[in-house]
C-alpha cells in the first residue's frame, strides 16, 4: 500500500494516483494487475500472447536496480488498487531510456498512461537522460497516438516490420 509521501499525480479526468516503486513483496500485486489488463495489452507490453505472466516475466518489474532501471507502480488514491505499471530501462550509458506503461483496463481513457508517461519522462530527465524510446507493436494503435501526442516521434525498428519505435529528445 503507498505511504502519504508518494508522488500524487492527477489525471486529466480527476483520478488521483500515488506512484512508487516496485518491491519483491509486490510479485502477487503485479500477477494480479497482469491478469487484469487486456490479452492484447499483456501482449504488447511482453511482446508474446500470454493469459499470465511469469515470475521470470515479473522479476525484472520487481528487482529495479534504481540506478539503470526502475519500475513504478501507481495507485488510485481513493481505492489504494493497482492501476498502472510503469518502466524506464536505461542503457549502460544513462543517454537513452526505454519506457513502458500498462494501465488496468477499468482505468484506461482516464488520463492514467498520459499522468504516467509524463511521470516517466520527468524520471528521465532527472537522471539526466538525453531521450526515451518505447517499442511498440504496430497494432497498438492506442499507445502509438498517445506517445505521438505527448511529442514523441516515430522511427522504424531496423530488422522487424511489425515493431516501431518511438523516441522523444530532452536536449
Amino acid at each position: 500500500m503507498p505511504s502519504p509521501t508518494l508522488p500524487t499525480l492527477t489525471t486529466r479526468s480527476g483520478v488521483t494516483i500515488l506512484v512508487r516503486p516496485a518491491t519483491p513483496d509486490d510479485e502477487a500485486a503485479l500477477s494480479a494487475f497482469f491478469d487484469a489488463v487486456s490479452e492484447d495489452d499483456r501482449r504488447f507490453r511482453f511482446f508474446s500472447a500470454v493469459h499470465h505472466v511469469s515470475h521470470e516475466q515479473l522479476d525484472p518489474l520487481i528487482h529495479a536496480d534504481h540506478k539503470k532501471s526502475e519500475s513504478f507502480l501507481a495507485f488510485d488514491s481513493a481505492s489504494n488498487e493497482l492501476i498502472a505499471s510503469a518502466m524506464l530501462a536505461c542503457d549502460a550509458a544513462l543517454d537513452t531510456g526505454e519506457i513502458a506503461v500498462s494501465v488496468r483496463n477499468d482505468y484506461r481513457g482516464r488520463g492514467v498512461g498520459w499522468a504516467m508517461l509524463d511521470f516517466l519522462g520527468k524520471d528521465a530527465e532527472a537522471r539526466g537522460l538525453r531521450r526515451v524510446i518505447a517499442i511498440e507493436n504496430r497494432a497498438n494503435h492506442a499507445a502509438i497516438e498517445l506517445e505521438r501526442e505527448k511529442g514523441f516521434t516515430p522511427e522504424p525498428f531496423e530488422g522487424d516490420h511489425d515493431l516501431i519505435i518511438l523516441s522523444k529528445t530532452f536536449r
